[in-house]
């Protein structure tokens, strides 16, 4: 038995509660068995503190495996390391033994120089809950070891100023985040100087997780961080950890600002792994919702934090937030440990809340003899036949309700604890869990992992399924598929899960929107030289000069201050996880209470006044939207609401094309204006349109990166496109292609945009743009560009693959359609995708020779 009376299952016999006859023959499209994998061990350095080392033996490491000692030979050097193994393979261990070596070999003899240069580590991760695991795990292997004279703790925006004093004072390993580092540790360095003066290594944990805009944020950090640890003397070296990405080295090095060879990659994985099952789940079909229960189970898919349609989608499969919520009663009810990671916040609440009510005493198990006996079986044959989920089954306890928890973003830091805590002691069987448990929280002896839906990534896709049967046991891993192109295509195309390498993360530092707001937090922190120039990949000064022009900046000869009379901070000026606009509060009218927040880039398509919104299954009217608030009232409308809005797109430069036939691909700036102009009413069940209302919201102006493709509307003709169809048919393969990009670049269909039109004012031919959701631009559009071949390949295939006619959420129509997914035509789509992929198949052997020079027109 395991910890909280968990049975101890096999991936096969956990796989077997959940799949009834329906289930096997209507949900489980395909299963992929993973071999396991054997150990290979290395040696413990002959450098490494001997107390330490006995502190591992101690926790049952007698060696270290191969990659770890690799690893830390390369920190132990002086020379930057990522370490890009499996989920579980103790990537800390390189660190730490490097890390905690450090500190006790520096034996000072009491003079206060010594005291003050004592080396020092500084470990950063992207949650607030993997720095306290790792505290947990580091202080548990210092006490193992018998070792007190090594200090460490957490300090982030949690932290009280007492006990900020006490680590500034005296804590030699300082367990933070990018945003501390941001927003407090470097603004406030010289009170910092002890811990940035005898910097000796830096972690940061996780480095996978650094994509898109944040990516280029938290790059920009690290290399402030560095700079000032130069300032006092310092010269760290970075130990960063890694999920299985592509190009480990280079992302890494492009995170730090350095050349690609000053960093070593060590790739390959010396831990053992036990042997997984990984099932592609499709929910049943549906026939439509309950009139008399339009916020029931088919109705979670309502709980996207910032879905712009507000109300149930049209979809003609059960919604893939409802079937994890079963799936996950019914591996709870067999005592199987879960995690079911879901996309949001909401969906993650109200998947806990559904399993909570439905573990009653009285809830027949399924997978024991019940299930047998309802399919027709006698007593003595059904025990035969279901033999149930474990031998101790009848002599365990009921599953109450309170062994399942959501875990989100937004609690409480002692919640968050007490959560992590409940679920590694056993006391919690299951979490649904928004990505916050993907990374690296030590949580071993899960049975099972559910993932609501494709992750974005296949990166974050394995560091899911990672998470069962940790520490070298059996695990399964179910997908449920959504209602979404790249989720269609993966069911019909496993091998582009389990046959393909994983993604490089894309990240863009040189982005102006990003970079120069980090320019004057760094200004803040240190006059900027000339000789900082290449460090934040600037080839000239004009950025800077832009910044002082503005009056955020002062020069003084060759060096650059923050203007200290403006009235805000430096720091103020960004926000490493967000896109810049203001978060809006959901605010009930009657009590003032907060119901929800909403990203302020999508406010004005989801609170807009008169907007439906819904929340954990409650709904509310908007009645006033201004600034940042938007107030409701509690109501139960028989409609639904969906904004309409207007988007134009004007071409401000071209930095790439090339050539397929009579197609034409470019890439470069845009310069995307949209409004939301009115929304619809939608009658439930079936979303039949009762009135369209007029809106009066400004405008919205986003200057970001995209990849766009053009054509002679005579060559879309001679395919059997005529001028009624052309809308429609670029709509559909617009939408398509939006889907299907996360296949080939590090982001989500929330990440990026669109536009498509018959007659673009720019090209003067018809034109499918798709575009960076970030101002500047955060590197997705351009991975189209430089995979194109994949990508429309993947689209096409996910279009022609999707068995409904017309078209339908699985293939091009899409949940965030300014337009009411119209006009749309699917066949027309398919056929202009199949042209599209006949003119690469084509030009394919002239390859980047067709490539025009870059800053050519736009036409």
């Amino acid at each position: 038995m395991q910890a909280g009376g968990a049975v101890a299952a096999s991936a096969s016999r956990t796989l077997g509660v959940l799949l009834t006859g329906e289930r096997e023959r209507d949900c489980l499209v395909h299963l992929e068995h993973l071999p396991a994998r054997e150990a290979v061990t290395g040696t413990w350095p002959g450098w490494a503190d001997r107390e330490l080392v006995a502190g591992y033996r101690a926790r049952g490491i007698e060696l270290p495996w191969r990659h770890q000692t690799e690893a830390a030979e390369h920190a132990w050097s002086g020379r930057h390391v990522v370490i890009a193994t499996s989920t579980g393979s103790g990537k800390s261990l390189p660190a730490w033994l490097s890390a905690v070596t450090a500190i006790r070999a520096s034996r000072p003899e009491g003079r206060l120089s010594e005291l003050s240069r004592r080396p020092t580590a500084l470990y950063l991760s992207p949650t607030k809950a993997l720095a306290a695991d790792q505290l947990h795990g580091l202080q548990t292997l210092l006490d193992s070891a018998g070792i007190r004279d090594v200090r460490a703790t957490t300090v982030d925006g949690d932290t009280g100023m007492e006990e900020r004093d006490w680590a500034r004072s005296h804590a030699d390993i300082v367990l933070s985040n990018p945003d501390f580092l941001h927003f407090s540790m470097l603004p406030g360095h010289r009170r910092w100087q002890r811990l940035l003066r005898g910097l000796r290594f830096v972690v940061v944990d996780e480095c996978h997780a650094y994509r898109g805009v944040m990516g280029a944020h938290v790059s920009l950090v690290l290399r402030r961080l560095l700079r000032v640890a130069e300032h006092y003397g310092a010269s760290p070296t970075v130990v960063m950890a890694s999920a299985t990405t592509g190009d480990p080295a280079g992302t890494a090095a492009r995170l730090l600002g350095v050349e690609p060879g000053a960093v070593a990659a060590v790739t390959e994985d010396g831990s053992p792994a036990g042997r997984r099952t990984v099932a592609l789940w499709q929910p049943p079909l549906v026939d439509g919702l309950d009139p008399e229960d339009p916020h029931g189970m088919n109705g979670i898919a309502e709980v996207d934090d910032d879905a712009p349609i507000s109300g149930t989608p049209d979809a003609p499969r059960r919604s893939t937030l409802s079937e994890v919520a079963d799936l996950l009663v019914d591996l709870v009810s067999a005592r199987r440990r879960t995690l079911a990671f879901v996309r949001s916040r909401l969906g993650a609440e109200v998947i806990a809340d559904h399993a909570r009510s439905r573990l009653k005493p009285q809830w027949q198990p399924p997978g024991g003899a019940g299930t047998a006996q309802r399919q027709g079986l006698g007593p003595a044959e059904a025990a035969a036949a279901d033999p149930g989920p474990g031998p101790d089954w009848d002599e365990q306890p009921a599953v109450g309700s309170g062994s399942v928890a959501a875990y989100r973003g937004g609690y409480l830091p002692e919640e968050r604890r007490e959560l992590e805590r409940a679920l590694r002691s056993g006391e919690l069987l299951a979490l649904a869990t928004t990505n916050a448990l993907e990374l690296g929280v030590d949580i071993a002896g899960l049975d099972a992992v559910l993932i609501a839906g494709w992750p974005g990534t296949r990166t974050s896709l394995w560091q899911q399924i990672g998470r069962a049967g940790r520490a070298g046991a059996e695990g399964l891993a179910v997908l449920v598929a959504s209602d979404d192109p790249l989720d269609t295509y993966l069911l019909r195309h496993p091998q582009a899960i389990f046959g393909a390498p994983v993604e490089a993360t894309a990240f863009d530092p040189a982005n102006p929107y990003v970079l120069a707001p980090h320019l004057c937090a760094a200004a803040g922190e240190l006059p900027i030289t000339a000789a900082d120039l290449p460090r934040f990949g600037l080839p000239d000064d004009v950025l800077l000069d832009e910044l002082v022009a503005r009056g955020l900046l002062r020069r003084r000869g060759r060096s650059w201050y923050w203007n200290y009379d403006r009235q805000e901070t430096p720091q103020s000026l960004t926000d490493l996880r967000g896109g810049g606009d203001a978060v809006v509060a959901v605010v009930e009218e009657a009590t003032g209470a907060v119901v929800g927040t909403v990203d302020g880039a999508r406010a004005d398509a989801v609170v807009h006044e008169g907007a439906i919104y819904t929340h954990q299954g409650r709904t509310f009217r908007v009645t006033q939207y201004e600034d940042d608030v938007a107030l409701v009232v509690s109501e139960r409308p028989p409609f639904r609401t969906r904004a309409r809005s207007d988007r134009h797109v004007r071409i401000l430069g071209v930095r790439d094309q090339q050539a397929w036939g009579p197609f034409t691909w470019h890439r470069g700036s845009i310069e995307v204006t949209s409004r939301v102009v009115g929304y619809d009413r939608r009658r439930l069940p079936g979303l039949d349109l009762i009135g369209t209302y007029p809106l009066d919201l400004p405008e919205r102006v986003l200057r970001t990166a995209a990849v766009w493709w053009t054509v002679e509307t005579s060559v879309l003709a001679d395919a059997g496109i005529g001028p009624d169809e052309l809308p429609g048919a670029l709509h559909a393969a617009e939408h398509a292609s939006i889907g299907l990009l996360p296949l080939i670049a590090t982001c989500d269909r929330w990440d990026i945009g669109g536009l498509s039109t018959a007659l673009h004012q720019d090209t003067f031919m018809p034109t499918v743009f798709v575009y960076d959701g970030y101002p500047g631009g955060a590197g997705f559009s351009e991975r189209g560009f430089t995979a194109a071949r994949s990508w429309i390949r993947a689209t096409r295939d996910a279009v022609a693959s999707c068995p409904c006619r017309d078209g339908c959420p699985a293939c091009v129509q899409s949940p965030k359609c300014g337009n009411g997914n119209n006009p749309l035509s699917k066949a027309g789509a398919r056929r202009v995708l199949d042209l599209l992929l006949a003119q690469s198949a084509a030009d394919d052997r002239s390859g980047p020779g067709a490539r025009a020079r870059a800053g050519a027109p736009a036409r």
